[in-house]
């Protein structure tokens, strides 16, 4: 009997362990193909911190997206009206394991709150022209002085 209920037991929690998987899955499709990019983001300055996730474009907000969190909205928001970019490096050789893929790394301060975000050059790119692109009459970002 026991030997019955620890199988059963251990099917429902193979079951909910796919299903959660699959969520992940079908979610990182999703915001990939509504036009999202990889990117990394940390808001506290330790090696260890870096969350891999997706970055998607929402008018004047750029919404992260972290890879493995379940919830539906977005984990941090960017408001392009007012970002800035604090500083731009390389990342450094100790952070090469947590942020593999990434040539650039920025600092931006938005509503006082500092993040930092690792990319490609051509998610940078991206990014930068999204920065830039700000509709006539409104304030663009500001470069930090």
């Amino acid at each position: 009997m026991t030997e019955t209920v620890a199988i059963v037991v251990g099917v429902v929690l193979l079951v909910l362990v796919c299903l959660l998987l699959g969520w992940l899955a079908v979610r990182r499709v999703r915001l990939m193909r509504g036009g999202g990019v990889d990117l990394c983001l940390r808001r506290r300055f330790a090696v260890t911190d870096w969350h891999f996730g997706v970055g998607r474009y929402r008018g004047d907000e750029f919404a992260w997206y972290r890879l493995t969190s379940f919830r539906v909205g977005p984990t941090a928001a960017i408001d392009r009206t007012r970002v800035e970019i604090v500083d731009r490096r390389a990342p450094r050789p100790e952070e090469s394991f947590a942020i593999p893929y990434a040539t650039a790394v920025l600092r931006c301060r938005d509503h006082g709150e500092d993040v930092e975000l690792a990319m490609s050059d051509d998610v940078l790119t991206g990014f930068l022209a999204w920065l830039e692109a700000t509709p006539p009459g409104r304030t663009g970002y500001r470069q930090a002085s």
